[in-house]
């Protein structure tokens, strides 16, 4: 009986079939990295616990602000910063924007820890943070710059932000899983 089912095609196609549905819900759900961990630690900005000051008499520069120009020659300095909050997996650290002496912003999570997952990036996004599920699927419904593939879930890592990037329309930053369109954990970037 054993060896006439072997014989049958249908036997022969239902085992493709299902060897082809595993390897795609192997693929899709990388299942592994629930258990998986992937630790960075990059070097970030030493900065200083105070902006300088300046001088009474100085004016900020024609379209800067206030934070660009106590960057320059000081050193790199903390433009906006926020807590993780969690979203679909328990996430926590620090994200916080620098300005580095030559005007350049990156984006450093200190302390990041969340959970591995299937396709995590990197984004800034003009949406509010909400704790819960109301938070979860709202940070692709408005403008978001995608700065990178999530380097580790773990760790501290860092993150060039593009020159043409408009600090001022972004408010937040989302460890989003791009596969299943939904948030890991997200911090608001509150001004420093």
């Amino acid at each position: 009986m054993a060896s006439r089912l072997l014989r049958a095609p249908l036997t022969w196609v239902a085992v493709t079939v299902l060897a082809a549905g595993t390897a795609f819900g192997l693929y899709w759900f990388q299942p592994w990295k629930l258990v998986t961990d992937t630790e960075v630690n990059e070097e970030l900005s030493v900065v200083a616990t105070d902006a300088p000051s300046s001088p009474a008499n100085s004016t900020p520069g024609e379209g800067s602000t206030p934070d660009e120009d106590s960057a320059s020659d000081t050193g790199p300095v903390v433009v906006r910063s926020g807590e993780f909050v969690t979203h679909e997996h328990d996430t926590s650290g620090t994200a916080r924007i620098i300005r580095t002496a030559d005007g350049k912003l990156r984006l450093e999570l200190v302390g990041l820890a969340t959970s591995n997952g299937p396709d995590l990036r990197v984004w800034l996004t003009d949406q509010p943070v909400r704790t819960g599920e109301a938070g979860w699927h709202v940070f692709d419904d408005g403008h978001w710059v995608e700065l990178g593939r999530l380097k580790g879930n773990r760790g501290d890592q860092a993150y060039d932000i593009p020159a043409e990037v408009r600090l001022d329309e972004l408010t937040s930053v989302s460890i989003w899983c791009k596969r299943f369109a939904v948030s890991f954990g997200a911090a608001p970037l509150a001004t420093a």
